[in-house]
C-alpha cells in the first residue's frame, strides 16, 4: 500500500512515487535534475511525520546520514546527501532497482526449494565484503568508527537487475560516538535476525552483526525462516540459545564443510564465531574455489529473472540450476547442543466468583492481580485453550493461592492487636516490636493497599504486599538488572520452578544467584520501608504467625529499616509540623532500655545530634546551635530528634509518640 506524498520538491529532488515505508521513514523515488539535461534517479527517504518531532528518532536519522555519509563501498548503498526542506528531513541515496534477499528466499521457497549454493554464496559473501568495510571505516583523524550495523536481515540485502548486492538500512547502526544516545540495555534490531548479545542486552560487536548474517544465509540456503516464527517469546529463547535445530532439520542435503561454516557463523559466544568479515569470507572464498562454483553477478541476475523478481535484462539467458560441483552427502557435523529451554508464550484466562472473566492475559500481568487482590484465590483459570479449574492446581500460581502469607482475606482473632494508623506515632509502634523482639506478623491496611510483615525476633523474616511495583519482576526492570524480554522469559520458564521468578531468572543465566539474592533483599527492604508512607487505615499485630514461606538466609533488622522509611518517606516539612509541640518543650533522655543509634541505623550526623540532648534541651536550640557551626542541617536535626522519640532515646513530656514509645505491645 502506498504510503503519503511529500511535497512534490524537497529541496533539489522532484519526488517521483512512494517506494516502501520502514519502522521510523518512508523512501520514494526522486528525480534530480541538471544543467543539459542531466538527471539522475534516488532513493529520497523522509523521517515520519509523527517522528518528526521526536528528538530520538531525529538523532537517529542524522547517525544514519552521517554513517552513510562516511561510507563509499560497492556493496554499501550510498548516501548523496542529507537535508532539510520545510522541516521535513531527509537522506538522499542510492537506488537500487531490483529486490531484496527477504523476497528472494520467499520466492524460492513458493517455489518448493531454495536458493541455489552459487547464489546464496554470492549474496552473503558480497554482504561480507561490505560489512567488513564498515567495521573496519575510520574517522577523518584516522581512529576506529567503531561500527556495528545491528540490523543485518534479509530486507536489507538489496539484489538489483544487474545482479549486484548492496546492504542498505544504517539507521540503528551503533558507532563509537553514536552509542552514548543508545539506551543502556535497549534492544535494537528485527525479530528474528538478531545475535544472542541483542537479545540479552549485551554490549555488542562486529561478530553482532556475522551472526545475523549467517541467519540470512541460513535462510537462502534451506528455504525457510530460521528463527522468525511462532511466540515473540520463543523466536528470542532460540535465538539466545543460538538453537539452531531447523537448520540441522533441513541442510541434510548440503555438503558438511558448506554446513559447517553456517553452524560457526551461528555460534552462540561470538569468540567461537568468525573473528572478522574477511575471515567469514575467506571461508566461504575456499569453500567455492574446493567445489569449483562459479559465482557472480550475471549468474544471480539471471537466477532473479528466472523467479520474476525483476524484468529482463539486455542479456537475459535461460537460468539452468545445477547442482553444487563435487559429493554432496547428509551434513554429518553436530550442530550446537539443544537449548536449555525452549517456552512458546501463553495466555491466560480467568473467570471470577462473580461469573466475569478477564483475559487473555500474560503471566506477569495473571500474577500481579493475584498479588494485588483483584483476582482472588477462588477465581478459576484457564490456561490457553485449556478449561477453567481452580487457580491453585496452576503449578506457577499454587503458591500464591495456597500460602497465608500472600492471602489477603480477613483473618479475625482476638488476640490480635489493631490501631489506628497515625502518622506522628507509626515509628513508634514498628520500633517497640523490633525493642521488645517481638515474632509475628505486622498487618498495614490502607483501602485497597495492603502489607504484611513477618518478623521473628524483632527482625524481618518475610514480607508480602498488593503493591504492583513492589514486584521482585518491577524491581529488577526498574533497577536495569533485566531486559523486558528476558523478565517474560523467565516468567514463561516460572512454571518449572513453582511460580519462583528469580529461580527462571537463574537458570536462565540472565542473573547470577548473587544478584537475585541481592534484589529479593532490597524488594523486602522496600516493602518494609514503604509502611512509612502510608497515611491512613489500620496496623494490627498477631503474635506468634509464622509465614511458612522460603525465606532469605539473613533476616533483615526492623529498627534499621523503620529508620530507614522515616529518612526516606517522611517529608521535611511534615517532620517540622509533627515535631512542633516539642520545639520549645525541654527533651529529655528516655530509659536505658531505648536502643541505641547503632542498631537504629543512625548515620554520625544524626548521633551528633543526639548527643546534644545529653541534659534536657529544646529542639530549637539543639537545631540553632548545629546548623550554625555547620554540623548537622535542619532535616538531620529533625529526623535524628523524630527518630530519638519514636524509639524513645528521647522523651517528651505529654507527647503521644513518648506515650506509645513507652508502652509495648502484646507479643504473647
Amino acid at each position: 500500500m502506498a504510503g503519503r506524498l511529500p511535497a512534490k520538491r524537497l529541496g533539489d529532488y522532484e519526488v517521483v512515487s512512494w517506494l516502501a515505508t520502514g519502522g521510523m521513514a518512508e523512501v520514494y523515488l526522486a528525480r534530480r535534475r541538471g544543467a543539459y539535461g542531466f538527471q539522475k534517479h534516488v532513493a529520497l527517504k523522509c523521517i515520519l511525520p509523527q517522528y518528526a518531532q521526536d528528538p530520538e528518532f531525529v538523532s537517529m536519522f542524522v547517525d544514519e546520514a552521517r554513517v552513510g555519509a562516511a561510507l563509499s563501498h560497492p556493496n554499501l548503498v550510498e548516501v548523496f546527501d542529507f537535508g532539510e526542506c520545510d522541516g521535513e528531513l531527509y537522506i538522499a541515496m542510492e537506488y537500487v532497482e531490483g529486490t531484496t534477499a527477504a523476497k528472494l528466499v520467499r520466492a524460492a521457497a513458493q517455489r518448493g526449494g531454495a536458493v541455489p549454493v552459487e547464489d546464496a554464496l554470492f549474496v552473503v559473501l558480497s554482504v561480507l565484503r561490505g560489512l567488513d568495510f564498515a567495521h573496519d571505516a575510520t574517522r577523518d583523524d584516522g581512529s576506529p568508527l567503531g561500527l556495528v550495523h545491528r540490523d543485518v536481515s534479509p530486507g536489507n540485502v538489496l539484489l538489483s537487475r544487474t545482479g549486484s548486492v548492496k546492504l542498505a538500512d544504517f539507521g540503528i547502526a551503533r558507532a563509537a560516538d553514536i552509542e552514548r544516545r543508545t539506551e543502556h540495555g535497549q534492544m535494537k534490531g528485527k525479530l528474528g535476525y538478531m545475535s544472542p548479545e541483542q537479545v540479552s542486552g549485551r554490549d555488542l560487536d562486529a561478530r553482532s552483526d556475522l551472526f545475523t548474517l549467517g541467519i540470512v544465509f541460513a535462510e537462502l540456503l534451506i528455504g525457510r525462516p530460521l528463527f522468525a516464527q511462532g511466540q515473540e517469546i520463543d523466536i528470542l529463547v532460540r535465538i539466545r540459545d543460538a538453537d539452531t535445530d531447523v537448520f540441522s532439520k533441513h541442510a541434510g542435503a548440503l555438503p558438511d564443510d558448506l554446513a559447517a561454516i553456517v553452524y560457526k557463523a551461528l555460534a552462540r559466544r561470538p569468540d567461537d564465531r568468525f573473528a572478522s568479515a574477511a575471515a567469514f569470507a575467506e571461508a566461504l572464498e575456499e569453500f567455492a574455489r574446493r567445489r569449483r562454483l562459479s559465482l557472480g553477478a550475471p549468474r544471480l541476475s539471471a537466477y532473479l529473472e528466472h523467479l520474476g523478481l525483476i524484468r529482463p535484462t539486455a542479456r537475459s539467458g535461460e537460468y539452468r540450476l545445477g547442482p553444487v560441483t563435487g559429493p554432496v552427502r547428509a551434513s554429518r557435523v553436530p550442530p550446537p547442543p539443544a537449548p536449555s529451554a525452549t517456552v512458546p508464550a501463553v495466555s491466560y484466562s480467568v473467570r471470577l466468583p462473580s461469573g466475569d472473566e478477564l483475559g487473555p492475559l500474560g503471566l506477569g500481568k495473571l500474577i500481579e492481580l493475584v498479588v494485588s487482590g483483584d483476582v482472588p484465590h477462588e477465581a478459576e483459570v484457564a490456561k490457553g485453550d485449556g478449561a477453567f479449574v481452580p487457580a491453585r492446581d496452576h503449578v506457577e500460581l499454587r503458591r500464591l493461592t495456597t500460602s497465608s502469607a500472600h492471602r489477603w482475606d480477613a483473618e479475625p482473632d482476638d488476640e490480635t492487636e489493631v490501631w489506628e494508623l497515625s502518622r506522628d506515632t507509626l515509628p513508634a509502634r514498628l520500633y517497640r516490636l523490633g525493642v521488645s523482639r517481638a515474632t509475628g506478623v505486622l498487618r498495614v491496611q490502607s483501602g485497597a493497599r495492603r502489607k504484611k510483615v513477618y518478623l521473628v525476633d524483632g527482625q524481618v523474616e518475610y514480607a508480602t504486599s498488593t503493591e504492583a511495583d513492589e514486584l521482585l519482576g518491577a524491581r529488577l526492570l526498574s533497577e536495569q538488572l533485566v531486559l523486558p524480554v528476558e523478565l517474560d522469559m523467565a516468567l514463561a520458564m516460572a512454571p518449572r520452578f513453582g511460580g519462583r521468578v528469580g529461580d527462571a531468572l537463574i537458570a536462565l543465566g540472565i542473573l547470577r544467584p548473587i544478584d537475585v539474592f541481592r534484589a529479593l533483599y532490597e524488594q523486602l527492604r522496600l516493602r518494609v520501608s514503604s509502611v512509612l508512607s502510608v497515611e491512613h487505615g489500620s496496623l494490627s499485630f498477631r503474635p506468634g504467625q509464622r509465614s511458612h514461606e522460603e525465606s532469605l538466609p539473613q533476616p533483615l533488622p526492623l529498627l534499621e529499616l523503620v529508620t530507614r522509611g522515616v529518612a526516606t518517606r517522611y517529608p521535611d516539612a511534615e517532620l517540622a509540623a509533627l515535631l512542633a509541640p516539642s520545639r520549645h518543650e525541654p527533651l529529655t533522655p528516655g530509659p536505658r532500655t531505648a536502643p541505641g543509634t547503632s542498631s537504629l541505623g543512625l548515620t554520625a550526623t544524626h548521633a551528633t545530634v543526639l548527643a546534644s540532648f545529653e541534659r534536657p534541651r529544646t529542639l530549637d536550640e539543639v537545631e540553632l546551635e548545629l546548623v550554625s557551626a555547620s554540623l548537622a542541617e535542619p532535616h538531620e536535626v529533625r529526623v535524628a530528634a523524630f527518630v530519638a522519640l519514636s524509639a524513645g532515646l528521647l522523651v517528651a513530656r505529654g507527647s503521644a509518640i513518648s506515650r506509645v514509645a513507652a508502652s509495648p505491645p502484646d507479643t504473647r
